[in-house]
Order: C-alpha cells, then sequence, then structure tokens
C-alpha cells in the first residue's frame, strides 16, 4: 500500500472552501444592509457602444461615486451613506451606516472617453461608452435624475 505525503494545506483549502460555502448560503441577519464588495454589474455591447449597468442603491450626490475608463477596463468606486430612523410610541432608533465600494470590468471592446453618457436613477447607475479603435483614459460625470 503506497502512502501519500501529507499536504497541511489541502486540508485548508478545503476547510477555507467548506466556510465560504456556509456563508454563502445563509441570508443576512440584517435586511436591506447592502454587502459593498459585492456590486452587481452587467455589461452588453451594441453596434456602436458598450453598456455597463450596476446596481448600486444608496448614492446621493455626484461626489459619491467616481468612473474612469483606461485601456479596455471601466472602473467604478464611491461611498455609501445610509441613515435611518424609526420613531414610533415607545421606541427610538436611528442608525448610519457608510461603506465603500468598488468594481472593475474588463471591457469586451475598445470605447471612446469621448461622449461616454452616466446615469443614475433608482439604485441603478448605467454608463454608455461609443465603441473606437482608440484607448485612453477619462473621468465621467454622473448626471443624477
Amino acid at each position: 500500500m503506497a502512502f501519500a505525503p501529507m499536504d497541511p494545506f489541502r486540508q485548508l483549502s478545503n476547510m477555507r472552501r467548506e466556510f465560504d460555502n456556509f456563508f454563502s448560503n445563509v441570508p443576512s441577519m440584517f435586511q436591506g444592509n447592502y454587502h459593498m464588495n459585492a456590486v452587481r454589474a452587467d455589461v452588453h455591447e451594441t453596434d456602436q457602444e458598450v453598456v455597463a449597468t450596476f446596481d448600486v442603491p444608496g448614492l446621493e450626490k455626484k461626489d459619491d461615486i467616481q468612473i474612469e475608463v483606461n485601456n479596455n477596463v471601466l472602473k467604478l468606486s464611491g461611498t455609501i451613506h445610509k441613515s435611518s430612523e424609526i420613531k414610533e410610541e415607545d421606541m427610538y432608533r436611528k442608525e448610519r451606516y457608510q461603506g465603500k465600494f468598488s468594481r472593475m470590468l474588463e471591457l469586451p471592446a475598445a470605447v471612446s472617453d469621448e461622449d461616454v453618457k452616466a446615469t443614475y436613477k433608482n439604485g441603478v447607475l448605467e454608463v454608455r461608452m461609443p465603441k473606437t479603435k482608440n484607448e485612453s483614459t477619462k473621468k465621467i460625470d454622473v448626471d443624477f435624475q
């Protein structure tokens, strides 16, 4: 019978995988909280442009978000400020929350930094970038509606 050499890191790897699986299936104990590291994104392209859509609820002003396009990579980062207040007959509760987020996406085609449009409405950020053969860097302003 042949023995395999002991690999202590294999056990740690298995434990980490089980730990991650356990917590990915547990629902949040605090409903309504936004997990800052999980900005959901959809990217698609048409003949003329690349469109990226992000779920980013809780933004209040333009300064809360930064968008950059550089070498076919779209970088999104910002801060969410959230507060809630409950006043009832025998209860008062006020909570404040602040968290940072970021997300980088490789774009499926080269885009121009000119005429990029970013709009934010009802917690959804949409960035429309016209296609081109040139690659460059430019910060984009968000149009809050």
